[in-house]
């Protein structure tokens, strides 16, 4: 067969012809191709809140002039601008939609440091209590945490080497792990007015909260403290409605009723300044309104250290 006779073969719509013809067909393979469908098969296992455990490198950029952490410092005459912190473990935190994505099209991914905090740590971050962190089911019994403050990205091929943990096992913990995601970013910003306001309450809070006596009991007992203002933050006179949120049946501690706990934590924030009314109740999250819940605001235990 002639060369021409093959290039003619070859301009046809169906090159199944060469073969007709007695020509050897030559199949070419990229090789970029096989890795990415390696990569993608691999990534059809991960979920948002999988782990991997073990040594692991968090990568940050720092001022070599002014270096914050005690790992920066270590370096800063080093001549870099880049720090390796030793970690336990990292927690995936890219939404399952986008890490099952092909890796040709979105090749990133996010992770956080998964880090060790105590039992008492660990019970106020599963209970939304600290922002910064996020409690991942798979994980707890280690007494490890996602760090939120601390976000690293990783190409997806990075990931296929390591060994999945699951993170969370069911729907509500993967509702409970993006919901910590979204607090962390969403936080509200209380007025400054407020904050001096509130600070007797504040400090009442935090310092009681760790006790092991009755109101350290009662206050480790509610699942949230939300604050609605009305008509609006904005505004010259405000109502302030305080929600405790319950998250246990238990109405008794050492036979102080939530009654009696409300009223001590009301005395703390008399009416004052654009502050006309303060009112408060304690509730389980099912005597809530839709509508009371998301027009209220969410206090957490970092802020009220602030």
């Amino acid at each position: 067969m002639t060369l021409s006779k093959i290039l003619s073969i070859l301009k046809l719509d169906n090159p199944d012809l060469l073969e007709q013809q007695g020509v050897e067909k030559i199949v070419v393979v990229n090789e970029r191709d096989i890795w990415i469908q390696k990569i993608d098969t691999t990534l059809q296992k991960w979920c948002q809140g999988d782990c991997v455990l073990g040594e692991h490198w968090f990568v940050h950029r720092f001022n070599p002039q002014y270096p914050l952490t005690s790992d920066s410092n270590d370096v800063a005459e080093s001549e870099t601008d880049l720090v390796e912190s030793d970690v336990k473990g990292f927690v995936v935190v890219t939404q399952t939609c986008d890490i099952v994505r092909s890796c040709a099209d979105r090749p990133f991914i996010e992770v956080v440091p998964l880090v060790e905090v105590n039992e008492q740590r660990l019970s106020e971050i599963q209970r939304s209590r600290r922002p910064q962190f996020a409690y991942v089911p798979g994980v707890a019994k280690f007494n490890l945490v996602a760090d939120l403050d601390r976000v690293m990205t990783l190409e997806k091929a990075v990931i296929t080497e390591w060994e999945r943990e699951p993170g969370c096992r069911n729907d509500q913990e993967i509702r409970a792990f993006g919901q910590a995601l979204t607090r962390k970013r969403a936080r509200f910003a209380f007025p400054d007015d407020f904050n001096d306001f509130a600070k007797k309450l504040q400090n009442r809070l935090r310092d009681k909260h760790d006790k092991s006596n009755s109101e350290g009991e009662a206050l480790r007992a509610l699942r949230e403290i939300r604050v609605r203002a009305e008509p609006s933050w904005n505004s010259s006179e405000i109502r302030l409605i305080f929600w405790f949120i319950r998250d246990e049946e238990q109405n008794q501690f050492e036979g102080i009723g939530w009654d009696q706990f409300l009223k001590q934590w009301l005395k703390l924030i008399p009416e004052s300044g654009r502050f006309q009314t303060v009112e408060g109740s304690i509730v389980a999250l099912e005597d809530m309104t839709a509508k009371e819940y998301i027009e209220s605001d969410l206090l957490d235990l970092d802020h009220l250290s602030s």
